[in-house]
């Protein structure tokens, strides 16, 4: 089962090697990882997905509660919670095909950033059920390059 964790750490040199570590150390793979400091000077957050049954993943995060510098850790599975990724795409964009990149780009809200005479340049944001489905609608029309951003994610507000 896929899990996103989400794990608060002081940002020091040196911590999120300690976390990787922890992964690659037990042969588990981490398929998303996005770091970025939080609104908090000196404290970063770290969202990363990993997949695993339930022991795995308890063992984790267990684990990754004994590390020096790590302040908290939250498995936001199987909560409500926002999920977004994002990826950059250029698409070539041939006269035959320019107007569906288009098409695909509207349907799934995409901003095109860059325009080139053999290529358009598309910005989608999404969670990965949805940036991998433009993917494979663009791959027909001839994907030049894809580069994307891990997962990030954040809990829902209660509702009162």
């Amino acid at each position: 089962m896929r899990h996103t964790i989400s794990v608060w750490v002081d940002n020091e040199p040196g911590v999120l090697s300690r976390v990787t570590g922890l992964f690659s150390g037990r042969g588990f793979n981490i398929e998303s990882l996005c770091v970025a400091e939080t609104v908090e000077p000196g404290v970063s957050r770290i969202t990363l997905v990993t997949s695993g049954n339930e022991q795995i993943v308890e063992q984790i995060i267990k684990q990754l509660r004994k590390l020096i510098n790590v302040i908290k850790v939250v498995d936001l599975t199987g909560t409500e919670h926002v999920e977004r990724e994002m990826a950059l795409v250029k698409v070539k964009a041939e006269d035959r095909s320019r107007a569906e990149v288009l098409r695909i780009a509207d349907i799934f809200r995409c901003r095109v950033v860059d325009v080139s005479p053999n290529a358009y340049t598309l910005e989608i944001t999404g969670n990965n059920e949805k940036i991998r489905a433009v993917l494979d609608l663009l791959k027909t029309l001839g994907v030049q390059e894809a580069v994307r951003t891990g997962t990030l994610a954040i809990q829902r507000s209660k509702k009162s």
